[in-house]
């Protein structure tokens, strides 16, 4: 993976800096850096993208939550999110997509300037809506990683009309007010002089096209809805509520644009016997009294399969067994979990008249009482619990 800086000194913020300190950072950067202030400047460029990239995560709570969590860590090709993000492929033109109307106007107006090297206006690009799903998955998946292949209802570039809503794909004139820039330009007199400032036209909604006839078959709205199959892979490791995006497979823009996402929400199933305790599972065994007096082996689950374990003579009841590796993977590449066999041991609630004899044959035998050694293990490991 690509060594990249922390988001946080790329902004120039601390970690617990509020949404206000994050845009008048961000906004101090796009405006030292927008490439209208530095044309030909690959480095500026580069920057501005960089500062764009910090701001699309960290501006947003969730994807701020799971960068504190994970970092910069990768998911599969094509995800981001909780398994990690994918915001660096981001072109220059997906930055004005999607930050255009942060600061009250597209990105032309930052500072209060538009085209300072005589940079044409940018037609606003509309972004189709994401889709959200919800993909069920065992600790034995988990463990592995999936590959899934769903049938998604999803709205498609209508194909009657290109996507474009209007009839046959061509029934569509140039705009009169903004003449197919997609915005206007405003002046204003300022301290510094006169700033010029670009917004969206309002005769043509940005898109520097107005329709003359709709499609018939998608009214206009140059969308149609379709199953699409999507297949995608899901990494091992992924914890419940774990969000990942798949770029652009969510529902297509009207007229055109670029398409949403396709955010996957993990639910992770119930084990019948393991309990998930981050990348660990617990497994709570019991034994039975002569077991855990005389020792032997017991087999116990495990995410891979049934595992023999050799039980030591004498082993108490809230004994903790380690099987080393055989928990989770983080999803970070750093390991794997163990498998934690907490010892219980059973005390019977019913027994027959020879049972009840045998053990109080026992009851006064030395052996059968617990020594100071013992008790004095368990109380300092309650202490240890309740402190």
């Amino acid at each position: 993976m690509e060594n990249k800086r922390d988001y946080y000194e790329v902004l120039g913020v601390q970690k617990n800096a509020t949404a206000d300190e994050l845009k008048k950072a961000y906004r101090k950067l796009a405006i030292k850096y927008h490439p209208d202030r530095n044309q030909g400047d690959k480095d500026a460029e580069e920057k501005f993208k960089e500062a764009a990239e910090a701001y699309d995560v960290l501006s947003d709570p969730d994807k701020r939550a799971r960068y504190d969590q994970f970092g910069h860590n990768m998911g599969p090709q094509g995800f981001s999110g909780g398994g990690g993000f994918h915001a660096g492929g981001m072109s220059m033109e997906d930055i004005f997509s999607h930050f255009g109307d942060i600061f009250g106007g597209g990105f032309g107006d930052l500072g209060g300037f538009a085209s300072a090297g005589g940079r044409q206006s940018r037609r606003r690009q509309r972004k189709g809506s994401d889709l959200r799903i919800k993909v069920k998955m065992t600790l034995e998946e988990i463990a592995t990683g999936v590959s899934k292949t769903l049938k998604i209802p999803t709205l498609v570039p209508d194909s009657h009309c290109n996507g474009t809503g209007a009839k046959d794909g061509t029934a569509f004139t140039t705009c009169p007010t903004c003449h197919g820039n997609g915005s206007v330009m405003t002046s204003q007199q300022t301290m510094f002089g006169t700033m010029q400032s670009a917004t969206t036209c309002p005769q043509c909604n940005g898109e520097g096209k107005i329709i003359t006839e709709a499609c018939p078959h998608c009214h206009g709205e140059g969308v149609e809805r379709k199953e699409e199959v999507v297949s995608f892979n899901i990494p091992a490791g992924v914890t419940d509520g774990m969000t990942l995006t798949m770029k652009g497979k969510g529902n297509a823009a009207v007229h055109g644009g670029i398409n949403g996402d396709l955010l996957i929400v993990i639910e992770e199933v119930k084990h019948p016997e393991l309990i998930r305790d981050g990348n660990d599972v617990i497994y709570n065994l019991m034994l039975d009294i002569p077991t855990a007096a005389l020792g032997g082996s017991v087999e116990v689950p495990t995410l891979t399969g049934r595992a023999r374990l050799k039980i030591a003579a004498g082993t108490q009841p809230g004994k903790v067994l380690r099987l080393r590796g055989k928990g989770l993977p983080s999803t970070e590449g750093y390991g794997t979990g163990d498998e934690l066999v907490n010892v219980m041991v059973y005390i019977p609630e019913q027994m027959t008249d020879d049972e009840r004899k045998a053990i109080e044959s026992l009851q006064n035998q030395p052996n059968m009482k617990p020594a100071e050694s013992v008790k004095n293990r368990i109380f300092s490991k309650l202490r240890h619990i309740f402190d």
